[in-house]
């Protein structure tokens, strides 16, 4: 789920009173959002004509841009940790980011495309080893003793059931237009982000633009399966813009490998203990990934903006989108006296603004003039 996501239903829930009324109307607009996203992924081939090249480079440079921070906050153990750029923590992530380098040039084949996994799992192993032998827990400013963020949690894992089956409808869906209306505008800014996910996908890891096709197969299934996710009382599913790192690193787009990441994941899901295991992964062993996969996104981005001429058009595009659209994301106070919905729509990231202005540039500035070749020149 985006982070506007979770901005917008925090204002619905307040809006409607709070409780399982409210949370209700949340599932029941994410039912109808993920049905209105699926039909215009349907419709998205004649809107592709607004998504150049020049403009889904500079969405992809945006979701690059914007996740950066996010991969160095992790590397430093996570802002909201107590030890938040700790020796221990900078050394795990070190640690991580040195094996994954070393895996993915120094072996061939599927070793090396493995090696994301490979240096996590270095990571865990580290974090054992130093859970051994450090201190593991630390004093604040205030006194109070406080566990170190690089530790692994294994209680979380021993509490975990072996198997679970998630229930359907846990919470009765209420449609209800003030949760819905929102929430469709929502599903728009969503499609676009997927839309710029799928080009960074491809061009990351096929070294060409997304189809047709592709793009509104992708904007459809992101649709329904945040539809489906409602169903079960969770919040929508979004395209997971990480991801774009992880393909432009490893290359792996082979379809039965992308089911397999598919299938950990509902086990994950169906055995809770698997689940746990994950998700006491240090900040500092992700974010020793995550560095060096967000920032192949923004070389994704670059490689698409660069696929035509940097013409002084194409160059006004890009400058103004990133310097105003990904500005306005980048530092949401700028947007506290607008309307709540603009603040939610474009306040959350640079990604949204910076696509909305690129788009709408592309849009009305005149286009190139077409360059005479020579030969037409000599002529």
């Amino acid at each position: 789920m985006t982070f506007q996501f979770g901005q917008l239903f925090n204002s619905v829930a307040a809006s409607m009173g709070g409780g399982l009324v409210a949370y209700g109307a949340i599932m029941g607009a994410s039912i109808i959002g993920g049905l209105f996203e699926a039909v215009l992924g349907f419709f998205l081939k004649p809107l592709r004509r607004f998504f150049p090249s020049i403009v889904t480079g500079t969405v992809v440079l945006s979701i690059g841009l914007s996740l950066i921070s996010v991969g160095v906050n992790a590397f430093g153990g996570g802002n909201s940790a107590a030890d938040f750029g700790s020796p221990e923590n900078l050394c795990l992530a070190l640690i991580v980011l040195v094996v994954i380098l070393a895996v993915k040039h120094a072996t061939t084949g599927f070793v090396s495309a493995s090696s994301i996994l490979v240096g996590i799992v270095v990571g865990y192993v580290v974090a054992g080893i130093m859970g051994l032998v450090l201190p593991t827990t630390g004093i604040n400013s205030e006194g109070v003793e406080y566990t170190k963020a690089w530790v692994l949690n294994w209680d979380k894992v021993a509490a975990a059931a072996w198997f679970a089956i998630p229930n359907p409808l846990p919470v009765a869906p209420v449609f209800d237009m003030r949760a819905i209306a929102p929430v469709l505008v929502m599903f728009i800014v969503t499609a676009v982000e997927t839309v710029g996910d799928i080009s960074g996908v491809t061009q990351g890891g096929m070294d060409r633009e997304a189809t047709d096709k592709e793009l509104s197969g992708g904007v459809v299934c992101d649709g329904v399966g945040s539809s489906f996710a409602a169903l079960f009382g969770v919040l929508p599913n979004t395209s997971f813009s990480q991801n774009v790192g992880l393909v432009t690193m490893t290359k792996m787009v082979n379809r039965k490998a992308l089911a397999c990441g598919a299938v950990f994941l509902i086990l994950c899901g169906l055995c809770p203990k698997l689940g746990a295991v994950v998700s006491i992964m240090p900040q500092s062993v992700l974010g020793g990934a995550a560095v060096i996969m967000f920032a192949s996104i923004v070389v994704s981005g670059i490689q698409l903006i660069t696929r035509d001429p940097l013409t002084p058009r194409n160059l006004s595009i890009v400058s103004v989108a990133l310097g105003l659209g990904y500005g306005i994301g980048a530092n949401p106070a700028i947007l506290a006296g607008s309307p709540q919905m603009v603040s939610l729509i474009f306040g959350g990231s640079g990604i949204v603004a910076a696509a909305a202005v690129a788009i709408v540039l592309n849009v009305v500035l005149p286009k190139d003039k077409a360059i005479p070749s020579k030969t037409d020149a000599n002529e």
